[in-house]
């Protein structure tokens, strides 16, 4: 190999970039020790920006076009070289393609419920997820901020922490709404601009911004959820009267032997209770039986005991009454372990239905003393 062409090869004399990923934010070109030509050929295409950095300084951003790396074009790097207008060398800089596009479809959600105080539920738990988008703005802050050496950084990244402050905003904006918990699937919308306005100033500080931001749904706890099926459910039955004669008319009407059966018996009953009405009070009247038994009354409920999990060992049992008075004095906590007869392995107090109103219910400032 001529001595010119091994020269030769230790310059580059085209710098681009080509992303076939959905999820590179930043891509360092790699140099590999060779030295860029002066004049060399810098492509930015649509959606990306360059910076270059030399000994551990962010110097000069472009932005797309198509550039020759001369004196001109790079003024930082040029103060920060020293050159004159007369430099022509090959000179050495890291070169990183930032990804300027918007990455969608990223998710966030609550990992634990937001506590709530709903003017028709009382002290309520709640949820919420879905999805938003990030775009990087400032690609030198971007980097000096999060990336730093990294020669390839993904949206995976960077997610987490933007999702966790999305979670507080997003928790803080729910609680403190008053928004009541049926209507909070009409104001997502609002919720969710809501949360975007009020994470803006801490993700600018990181060279970002968020595009988009949706609320896809806010959950209730299962117990609040059947508690509303069984609401809607009276709601569509309506008058529980016209619903048993309507199910009475449904059954005279019923095909088959069945049906002819019931038919047959309402017929005869309608027509002793018309003779009973034309004997009158001194016709003959038919032979009274006996009336039938009231039914007995229900059983009592059976009262639940309960055992706490302590230090490997089983206390208890314990009536929901002493559990109560437990929570009260200290001895009850939100993560500590129950279990009942008939539960399903132990779980933490505050997920048991029983004993999670336990520790919302709060008693009343004491009265001001006497005298």
């Amino acid at each position: 190999m001529p001595i010119f062409d091994f020269l030769s090869g230790q310059f580059i004399d085209v710098i681009h970039w080509t992303d076939d990923t959905r999820d590179t934010m930043v891509w360092r070109f790699p140099r590999e020790g060779h030295e860029i030509k002066y004049g060399a050929k810098l492509t930015v295409r649509e959606g990306q920006a360059a910076v270059f950095a030399h000994e551990g300084q962010l110097a000069d951003v472009f932005t797309p076009g198509l550039y020759l790396l001369e004196t001109n074009n790079m003024p930082v790097m040029t103060s920060l070289q020293h050159w004159d207008h007369g430099f022509r060398s090959p000179f050495k800089s890291e070169v990183y393609f930032v990804a300027t596009t918007r990455f969608t479809d990223l998710k966030w959600g609550t990992r634990n419920p937001v506590m709530l105080r709903d003017p028709e539920f009382g002290p309520t738990r709640v949820r919420a997820f879905g999805t938003y988008s990030v775009k990087v703005t400032d690609a030198g802050r971007f980097l000096s901020e999060i990336v730093g050496t990294d020669g390839e950084f993904t949206s995976d990244e960077i997610t987490f922490q933007i999702r966790n402050i999305i979670v507080q905003q997003a928790s803080r904006a729910i609680a403190a709404s008053g928004i009541p918990v049926l209507d909070m699937a009409a104001n997502t919308g609002d919720l969710g601009r809501l949360v975007a306005a009020e994470i803006s100033a801490t993700v600018a500080e990181y060279g970002l911004t968020i595009p988009e931001l949706y609320i896809e749904n806010i959950s209730l706890p299962a117990a609040v959820e059947a508690a509303l099926d069984r609401r809607t459910s009276m709601g569509v039955v309506g008058d529980l009267g016209r619903y048993t004669q309507f199910q009475a008319a449904e059954a005279l009407t019923t095909e088959g032997a069945a049906g002819g059966a019931m038919a047959t018996g309402l017929g005869a009953g309608l027509g002793i209770e018309m003779a009973r009405g034309l004997a009158g009070p001194w016709g003959p009247r038919p032979a009274t039986t006996p009336a039938a038994a009231p039914p007995p009354p229900p059983p009592p409920p059976v009262e639940k005991v309960w055992h706490i999990a302590h230090g490997g060992a089983t206390e208890g049992p314990f009536s929901t009454a002493r559990m109560g008075r437990m929570a009260g004095e200290g001895g009850l906590t939100r993560d500590s372990l129950v279990w009942t007869p008939g539960q399903d392995g132990w779980q933490r107090a505050e997920d048991v239905t029983e004993l999670a109103r336990l520790f919302t219910v709060m008693p009343p400032p004491p009265p001001p003393p006497a005298g």
